[in-house]
């Protein structure tokens, strides 16, 4: 079972006596299934959830992608990949409507049977997974540091402390783990958190202020040089090389599996399409303007993750003070948005492997068992994964390409209903090829890179 993949109940005060709610935590897996009853959220708040989905990590490995882009093309492509994410999800509630599927899954399950609908809960496992070890990777990296090409950048707490064995990194995790995730994990109702998950927005929307301000004042006093508009190819490997930021752009836009419950929860669910856009619109403002000001701000040298940056001297007044408050609030932001993330993906773990048992919600000791197990196996990926964009590569490459891209391209090819028409067709086709070609592409390139770095030297 996925999220939302049941038959709910009507819902009280709607502006359509059709419009049905599905709250977060059904009663029992299965077919015929009882919610708790809501009375529907507003516009501006449904836009604030789908936004909260897609930023998260992947805003930090954007500059890195306009390191090998160029602004200009990553720029492009960041607002390609913004049309693509639109689309995708356009096909997805067209097709849920005529289907009368109210969860992704429930339309997975309906176009593929029951091996499409364990397919997405098994793709959502992989990218939820990878995507909270970012967080995790994130948090170590910019309060304990990293050593990246033999240069160790300090992390907040040992450039204010001092090296100790508990500001260490896995010390750093661990303590993360037990005093934040762990408390914010146990809530069993996903509106139990819509404080920290106003408090998290605007803890990301201080670190973008702060990042441009510095980017303004260095390019003022002429600290900074212009960057690369294009990509520097020099040679095949260096073009194979750009593909590598194809995963990387599809994994900060994934926001599909959360798009049918925030629908149920609409007071009127047909204002889902200008929420969806909406979101996209501010998700993709935030992120040009972090990667312009990020690239802007440490070019070629920008890092896989660009807070690990934020530890040299950027040569203005304060700069120290504006280096860990860029660093912090972004951390900060992390830990509050990691449990949204984990709640759809301790529900599809659920669903996948105890299709017919109660609700979670209902029994605790699963409910313990499933959120200790699955923060542990996050917390072991954090602390042995080197690098946020090898996770992001290969959770981009697998999962998120699948939930963004080719589940809702072979749905409309598969098209149950008849509803498809040839623009459709055409679209799901480009998507379907972009999106094994690049990944096949991505995935070639980042072994045949591991293999010259592991190869023995003469």
């Amino acid at each position: 079972m996925t999220i939302g993949d049941v038959a709910p109940i009507p819902r009280r005060n709607s502006s359509c006596a059709n419009e049905i709610v599905a709250p977060l935590l059904p009663e029992y897996h299965g077919d015929e299934v009882a919610y708790d009853e809501f009375n529907g959220a507003s516009f501006s708040g449904a836009v604030f959830n789908l936004a909260t989905t897609i930023i998260g990590a992947g805003i930090m490995a954007l500059p890195a992608t306009m390191k090998i882009l160029g602004l200009g093309l990553g720029i492009t492509m960041i607002v390609v990949m913004a049309f693509l994410t639109d689309a995708s999800i356009e096909f997805l509630l067209r097709f849920s409507k005529a289907g009368k599927n109210r969860s992704y899954g429930g339309l997975m399950g309906g176009s593929f049977g029951n091996p499409g609908r364990i397919l997405l809960q098994v793709a959502v496992f992989v990218n939820n997974i990878g995507v909270l070890i970012v967080y995790m990777i994130i948090i170590g990296d910019v309060l304990a540091g990293k050593t990246e090409d033999g240069i160790h950048h300090f992390g907040v707490l040992e450039g204010w402390f001092g090296h100790h064995w508990w500001n260490g990194r896995a010390a750093i995790l661990l303590i993360t783990t037990l005093g934040v995730f762990a408390p914010l994990a146990c809530f069993k109702r996903i509106d139990s958190l819509k404080f920290t998950s106003a408090l998290s927005v605007a803890l990301a929307v201080v670190f973008l202020i702060i990042t441009a301000g510095i980017s303004i004042m260095k390019l003022i006093s002429g600290g900074v040089a212009m960057p690369r508009l294009l990509p520097d190819v020099t040679d095949l490997t260096s073009f194979w090389n750009l593909f590598t930021v194809v995963p990387v752009l599809v994994t900060a836009f994934i926001c599909h599996y959360n798009v049918h419950s925030i629908q149920n929860e609409l007071e009127d669910a047909s204002q889902i399409r200008p929420v969806v856009r909406s979101a996209l619109m501010l998700c993709s403002s935030v992120y040009i303007m972090t990667s312009i000001f990020g690239f802007l701000l440490f070019g070629d040298d920008t890092l896989d993750d660009v807070l690990a940056n934020f530890d040299t001297d950027l040569g203005i007044p304060f700069g120290s003070i504006l280096n860990d408050a860029v660093r912090v609030s972004y951390a900060l932001h992390l830990m509050l948005v990691f449990p949204i993330v984990f709640y759809p993906l301790r529900i599809n773990i659920d669903g996948l492997l105890f299709p017919s048992a109660r609700s979670l919600s209902t029994s605790n000791v699963r409910f313990g068992c499933l959120t200790a197990g699955l923060i542990s196996v996050v917390f072991l990926g954090a602390n042995f994964i080197p690098s946020i964009w090898d996770a992001f590569q290969f959770t981009g490459a697998t999962a998120a390409v699948c939930l963004g891209f080719i589940f809702p391209a072979s749905i409309i090819l598969k098209d149950r209903h008849g509803k498809a028409t040839n623009r459709d067709t055409t679209l799901a086709i480009f998507m379907i090829v972009l999106a094994v070609l690049s990944n096949a592409i991505a995935i070639y390139s980042d072994a045949y890179a591991l293999f010259k770095r592991n190869a023995p030297r003469e």
